[in-house]
């Protein structure tokens, strides 16, 4: 099968005219139809912004810092090893 034939969902864009004009001088400049070109830079543009939020990038010291902390981490505090105690003992009943 082709792509083409996978295609079962639809979608509809209300536009400026100047939007659509733009939009269609693109696709044209691009030897691509109108439908395909919205498509293909709407998907990519979907992409990179999931992408933006479900990840993130350190600079190199921030990273090194994550690195050190998950690779030593500190011991608890008295703290934390109560709640971790308080929690143990409600989850195991």
């Amino acid at each position: 099968m082709t792509p083409a034939t996978l295609r079962t969902e639809r979608t509809e864009a209300r536009l400026l005219p100047e939007q659509k004009m733009r939009i269609e001088r693109a696709a044209q400049m691009m030897g691509l139809s109108l439908s395909v070109f919205m498509v293909q830079n709407a998907d990519e543009a979907a992409i990179r912004t999931i992408q933006r939020h479900t990840s993130w990038a350190l600079e190199a010291v921030d990273r090194d810092a994550l690195v050190r902390a998950l690779l030593n981490p500190p011991k608890p505090s008295a703290r934390l090893a109560a709640a971790a105690r308080r929690y143990k003992k409600r989850v195991r009943g």
